[in-house]
């Protein structure tokens, strides 16, 4: 019997590194690897000419992404050119190929989802293209994926009560952020800092005054020293140069970096719509978020001792094996994830 596919759907290096957690646990199947993409005419051309750089689908995460991906020996099949698909495994739901609509399908929740707000209500009632929101705030709600795993029951509940079946999800947690206390022994060299991680806004078409955050920062920082983590995404010398204007000149900026090794060193967190700032409360920081902070506490994806990946494979395994129709394979979620994805 030949061996069935699995495609997983990435973006970001972050994404990538999850997707491949899964994949590790997956031995009996052939694991690909795409960028995320878009089989819509003028969406695939906007990609050719840069204009969603800055988004998972562009050109400068998906060069990160591949880079990750031939030093860890994956194989690629970008667009899903090469094979046919048993599953595919998403990371976002904003988008989705029309190519899959046959193919079972898994989506994973790979972070923060950022705040739902008036835009977002209005682009769910007129039926818009979701991307249109210029964010990830409908991430995991378009109710097209069989199934759907989330960080905690706090997003579980986020992302059912704004358009995904709550019978569709499971909380499974996710890879990279279930077991964050493993970050704090560690041999980053700094301590004793306010650490600022900031946010990719205004590359995602958001707006940002970031001089009047900056100063922010350094009002909370109180003549402690400051170390910047710059989020990936961002273009990196207009920051660097923003923070040189409007901080201290002992002010340390990383590019890269390990970036929750430097949040279990320091005294205090401050964020603006980062998923990193579970880090932080995980690890019992004083944290500073854009988001209300009860909510955070909330969503805080469970923290299972590393077993989110194991899990989520267990179920992958379980949906490629299951040969009824989609809606019983659902309709078994109750007895089927306590008897079998928690094995």
């Amino acid at each position: 019997m030949a061996r069935k596919n699995i495609l997983f759907l990435t973006g970001s290096i972050n994404q990538t590194s999850q997707m491949h957690a899964i994949a590790t646990h997956l031995h009996a199947y052939n694991c690909f690897f795409s960028q995320f993409f878009s089989d819509d005419f003028f969406i695939s051309k906007a990609i050719e000419l840069g204009l969603l750089d800055t988004t998972i689908m562009g050109n400068p995460l998906r060069q990160r992404a591949e880079a990750y991906m031939q030093e860890n020996q994956l194989a690629q099949d970008y667009k899903a050119l090469k094979n046919k698909y048993d599953l595919v495994v998403f990371c976002s739901d904003m988008l989705f190929p029309q190519k899959f609509a046959n193919t079972k399908t898994i989506w994973v929740q790979e972070g923060m989802i950022d705040p739902y707000t008036s835009l977002s209500a209005i682009i769910q009632k007129l039926k818009l293209p979701r991307y249109w929101s210029f964010g990830t705030s409908l991430n995991g709600t378009s109710n097209l994926c069989d199934i759907y795993c989330a960080a905690s029951e706090g997003y579980k509940n986020y992302i059912s009560y704004h358009g995904t079946d709550e019978n569709k999800i499971v909380v499974t947690g996710i890879p990279n952020y279930d077991n964050l206390v493993k970050y704090a022994n560690n041999d980053f060299p700094y301590h004793g800092y306010v650490m600022v991680a900031t946010t990719d806004m205004r590359e995602t078409f958001r707006y940002e005054n970031r001089p009047v955050f900056l100063k922010k920062c350094v009002e909370i920082a109180a003549g402690r020293p400051l170390l910047f983590k710059l989020h990936p995404n961002e273009k990196s010398q207009r920051a660097i140069q923003e923070i040189r204007d409007h901080c201290p000149k002992d002010a340390m900026i990383f590019t890269e970096g390990p970036t929750n090794e430097m949040i279990a060193n320091c005294e205090e967190l401050i964020t603006q719509y980062s998923t990193v700032v579970y880090t932080g409360i995980a690890l019992g920081k004083k944290v500073h978020s854009f988001f209300d902070l009860e909510e955070l506490h909330e969503k805080l994806p469970i923290q299972n001792g590393g077993t989110s990946a194991q899990m989520i494979a267990n179920l992958c395994e379980a949906y490629l094996e299951f040969e009824g129709p989609k809606k019983e394979f659902l309709s078994s979620f109750p007895t089927f994830f306590s008897d079998k994805v928690n094995a």
